[in-house]
């Protein structure tokens, strides 16, 4: 059964949070598939990922930046597409992207920002959704200081 958390974005951004939850996941040996709205977001993650820590490196592909026979060797693939090239254990939805694929990974992680009463009332669309459909649905918020507070 896939487990779907929702990480409630307050204190920092989407950019900021999303690398840390990456390398958690890469470093615990998971296979991730972050899924976004459109190319423009890929492209985005993808550059910002080759700079968010000079000290650190997630590797990671996308479409645009790996041949199209190497997409299943990748730990961290960055899409807009409903898809899983990379045969990944967790998918990442970002930015508002959706995707039909949630259960088949046995983690799904939604991030969506807090400041955003669209993204919110999404979010809460997509959570009784997820609900009905017998998933085991968990909220994370995210404390003043950056942390996250299981509730």
């Amino acid at each position: 059964m896939t487990e779907v958390r929702f990480y409630h974005l307050q204190a920092r951004t989407q950019d900021q949070v999303l690398p840390a939850l990456l390398s958690k996941a890469y470093e615990q040996g998971k296979r991730i598939v972050v899924r976004m709205r459109d190319e423009k977001d890929v492209e985005a993650l993808n550059a910002h990922l080759w700079t968010f820590n000079p000290n650190s490196f997630l590797p990671h592909g996308s479409v645009k930046t790996s041949k199209s026979d190497t997409e299943s060797m990748q730990p961290i693939w960055l899409t807009y597409k409903d898809e899983n090239p990379n045969n990944a254990d967790v998918l990442i939805i970002t930015h508002g992207a959706s995707s039909e694929m949630h259960g088949d990974f046995p983690l799904c992680c939604e991030m969506f920002d807090g400041h955003d009463e669209q993204a919110v009332a999404d979010a809460r669309e997509r959570w009784k959704a997820y609900k009905e459909q017998g998933f085991e649905v968990t909220y994370w918020q995210q404390n003043e200081r950056g942390g996250w507070a299981k509730l």
